[in-house]
């Protein structure tokens, strides 16, 4: 009876996030317009968009005389149905459900602050005890939200994925409507049996333990309903030759996370608009919460002091910031920010992302997908990020933008809110 209740539950749920995403796509001419208009930019990708699999959503933001948001979105090809990999983007509400956990245990001296161990208790998982990017060498939830908002760092979304639970981390972003699944850690082997179980923690001050959680096991079930989930004409496999062995047939991405451009959307205009939700979809964050989230989505690696990016790869300010600079490692003007969350993996590049001009007045979001893969091979890494990908997110971030610049607006937006010091 009870997994009769939880079924009709999410039934009705995906039931809201259609009608959701149908009011989304409201309006896709100018999206169109705008890119038939630069041809020499988008003409290849433009060809075949269905071979690109393609989904952009573009939304305009007016104020009221009270700077209350008023949203006009746009969209291309937006399509619920048909399957992307989301990669990273997953890691953003993976941090958001996180420090609601922390708000709903409300427990004295856990914060996100607070130093913890983790445990290993079932077959493939790992211990923590040390964390030498942190500023004492203890590891922290915000530190992991930290890492996962300046580089999308993957061991620091799975041990978020760890101290939620699979089970809480769905049922909380599903009850307030989200139409996605998350089901696994990323890019350690994780199989749908490893991935219900999640590490035992302990959070801790000196020697007295704030909080202890044991082992979790999720029996619940999160079945893809889709029917666009095989990809490509094959893909290397290492699971029995460690050296890749080619699988000639499509890859099965059934048991991989779901995360449509819709509901990514939709996510990233309640955390940075919450007022313009209903109650009942709003995140349990504190102020403070938000304040934290919005300073490191938009920060650049170079400017964190803990994590210390100076030295490696990706120290330049365009490293997680696809849309307007992707193509480039040249610094970003100060007067732009953007608040987002990007994925890359398997030939996918997505972007989600709040952009603001503080000198020129202008916030849009703007959120897309591209697939770059000419092989049709998947896990070779041989895709064309360089050449089509990023070039193709740059320039339409650079588009619409451009667009921005020039668009009328019946009053300026008091963009404070956003500002913050280095």
């Amino acid at each position: 009876m009870k997994n009769a209740t939880l079924k009709l539950r999410r039934m009705l749920l995906l039931g809201l996030i259609a009608s959701s995403s149908a009011a989304i796509a409201q309006n896709s001419n100018l999206l169109q317009q705008l890119l038939a208009s630069r041809p020499d930019l988008f003409g290849t990708v433009l060809q075949n968009p269905a071979k690109y699999e393609v989904q952009i959503i573009y939304t305009q933001i007016d104020r009221d005389k009270n700077n209350r948001p008023i949203f006009t979105d746009y969209t291309y090809r937006l399509d619920d149905k048909e399957y992307f990999y989301p990669a990273s983007t997953v890691k953003l509400p993976a941090a958001i459900v996180a420090l609601e956990k922390i708000n709903r245990l409300n427990i004295k001296g856990l914060t996100r602050d607070t130093p913890l161990r983790i445990d290993s208790a079932f077959t493939g998982q790992t211990a923590v005890q040390r964390d030498s990017t942190a500023p004492n060498g203890l590891p922290t939830i915000g530190h992991y939200i930290k890492k996962i908002l300046l580089v999308s760092d993957n061991d620091a979304y799975n041990r978020l994925y760890e101290f939620i639970g699979q089970k809480e981390l769905n049922q909380s972003l599903q009850s307030k409507g989200f139409n996605l699944r998350i089901v696994h850690r990323l890019s350690v082997g994780d199989t749908p049996e490893t991935a219900r179980h999640t590490n035992p923690f302990v959070f801790y001050q000196g020697n007295r333990v704030i909080y202890q959680q044991p082992l979790a096991s999720n029996d619940e079930t999160y079945p893809n309903p889709l029917t666009t989930t095989r990809k490509g004409k094959g893909y290397i496999s290492y699971k029995d030759n460690p050296s890749g062995e080619l699988i000639a047939q499509p890859m099965d991405f059934s048991q991989k996370n779901y995360y449509p451009l819709s509901t990514m959307h939709q996510l990233l205009k309640t955390l940075i608009f919450p007022e313009s939700a209903l109650p009942s979809q709003r995140f349990q964050l504190t102020d403070e919460d938000y304040r934290f989230l919005y300073r490191y989505m938009s920060m650049y690696p170079k400017e964190s002091k803990y994590p210390a990016y100076t030295d490696t790869c990706c120290n330049y300010d365009s490293y997680c910031k696809f849309f307007i600079f992707g193509d480039s490692k040249k610094p970003i003007p100060r007067h732009i920010r953007i608040f987002n969350k990007v994925g890359q993996a398997y030939g996918y590049l997505i972007d989600n992302a709040y952009i603001v001009d503080f000198k020129n007045k202008v916030e849009f979001m703007l959120s897309a997908v591209i697939h770059v893969n000419e092989d049709d091979i998947l896990n070779d890494d041989v895709y064309e990020y360089d050449s089509i990908g990023f070039p193709f997110l740059a320039n339409l971030g650079r588009v619409i933008y451009q667009y921005e610049l020039q668009r009328k607006r019946p009053r300026k937006p008091d963009l404070s809110k956003f500002k913050f010091t280095y």
